[in-house]
């Protein structure tokens, strides 16, 4: 089986202040049903900030290695290119990051609650939460992309 390269330079990628090594792409929102297409990058061999999931997300792995981590940074679970994961919400914090190269990962968020995520400092408490309505702002619709 032939081997394919992800090519995402022509994707628009933005960051969250204050978390770094992470980049994503909301790419549509589905507002009469409440989900969230997003497109994540995680960098190789990095963690991103310790956060937990509020709601429903799905998962597949695009392009590399997607790591999750306990709170303490001790590896939790591997997921390589193609893996498909539904992860319904939990207070389980954890951090995510790439293999040893950046990895892609495009998540269905499903939006019925107010917080989507909750980012935690060290000491586990909230720092910030993302909502819907954060998604949105950052939501660019694309005159290509425009629903008929």
């Amino acid at each position: 089986m032939s081997k394919f390269a992800f090519d995402d330079r022509d994707i628009r990628w933005k960051s969250f202040d204050g978390v770094d090594h992470l980049w994503f792409s909301v790419l549509d929102i589905d507002d009469a049903n409440k989900i969230i297409h997003v497109l994540y990058k995680f960098a190789g061999n990095r963690q991103i900030v310790l956060h937990r999931h509020k709601t429903l997300n799905k998962t597949m792995v695009i392009q590399g290695e997607h790591r999750l981590y306990h709170a303490n940074g001790e590896l939790k679970e591997v997921r390589p290119v193609g893996s498909y994961t539904v992860s319904p919400p939990s207070d389980d914090p954890h951090r995510e990051g790439g293999g040893d190269r950046d990895v892609v990962v495009l998540f269905t968020i499903y939006g019925d609650e107010e917080t989507l995520y909750e980012i935690l400092d060290d000491d586990l408490n909230v720092a910030a939460s993302l909502t819907a309505k954060d998604f949105a702002s950052f939501y660019e619709r694309s005159p290509r992309l425009e629903r008929l």
